[in-house]
């Protein structure tokens, strides 16, 4: 492969900030540190870094070869534990990154894939910012709604994600049981009125005036507790609410409130050992089984 060794420089530099760091860490002279540098941006014909006082900071060039280098020092890192031998001595990090809301769902395999490689550093990244898999910023993503189209991205079917209309007991006690065909004296949790990707937003905006809702919010993990803590009704997982007691089903969930949830990785990771030894763990929670 032609400039790796120059690539393994570089990425040591982005990583570590100096010159004279990323020269302790690959055990070179700082020269050569420079020369690698100065290799690459007349290979590429472009600056990779720019250099100040405090350091090198990378260019747009910069970045674009850290991406390709990241993932390609990480792939010869997987092939290595392979050769090495068995699917128990893989190593390194897994970051896994999906809504909180979805953690009970794939909580049961990152538990099982811990307790078979207890070597690997697991990271669940939580929240709805969409992590860049070809930067590197995940190596298995959670996603939920449309089919990511990315054309390099590997994507399966996980499951459905359904919702149902929900009250806690505390609050019928309170206002007697909620007629699903008579809401309109009843109240509510969540929002309406602001565009929402849920599968549930049509019907609140088209049923619930803003006058009824106790508690405005459009997290769903604040709309979970207001609901059990008896604000309410509201729109909550099938997978949260069948495990509240204290929660009554008001409109059950259905196909037409819900959401799918994609498996998504990256081409150049998706057959590393480690990826595929958790997917082994993941697939069976769905509710469908996909091929890759």
């Amino acid at each position: 492969m032609h400039y790796w060794t120059e690539l393994r420089t570089a990425l040591m530099v982005a990583r570590l900030g100096t010159v004279s760091a990323a020269a302790e860490a690959l055990g070179v002279h700082r020269a050569t540190v420079n020369r690698h540098i100065e290799t690459l941006e007349g290979a590429f014909g472009a600056p990779l870094f720019q250099r100040h006082a405090r350091g090198y900071a990378l260019t747009d060039a910069g970045r674009d070869m850290l991406e390709v280098a990241a993932r390609a020092d990480e792939m010869f890192a997987d092939l290595a534990g392979r050769a090495r031998g068995k699917a128990g001595q893989l190593s390194g990090s897994l970051i896994v990154t999906a809504l909180s809301g979805v953690a009970p769902l794939v909580m049961p395999a990152i538990r099982d894939f811990h307790l078979s490689h207890r070597q690997i550093a697991l990271e669940f990244v939580a929240g709805a910012q969409l992590a860049r898999l070809e930067h590197g910023e995940a190596h298995v993503a959670i996603r939920a709604g449309a089919k990511p189209g990315m054309p390099d991205y590997v994507v399966t079917l996980f499951r459905r994600l359904r919702f149902g209309l929900y009250a806690s007991q505390g609050y019928i006690d309170r206002s007697g049981y909620p007629d699903p065909d008579r809401l309109d004296e009843h109240c509510f949790v969540g929002s309406v009125a602001v565009p929402r990707p849920v599968p549930y937003a049509h019907w609140m905006n088209a049923k619930v005036s803003p006058e009824a809702l106790a508690l405005q919010t459009t997290d769903q993990q604040v709309l979970h507790s207001a609901v059990c803590e008896g604000l309410g009704l509201g729109f909550l997982a099938e997978h949260d609410a069948c495990v509240r007691p204290d929660l009554v089903e008001i409109i059950p969930p259905g196909d037409a409130w819900s959401t799918a949830l994609w498996i998504v990785t990256h081409v150049d990771l998706h057959r590393t050992a480690k990826v595929q030894a958790f997917l082994e763990h993941l697939r069976p929670l769905g509710g469908q089984r996909a091929s890759d």
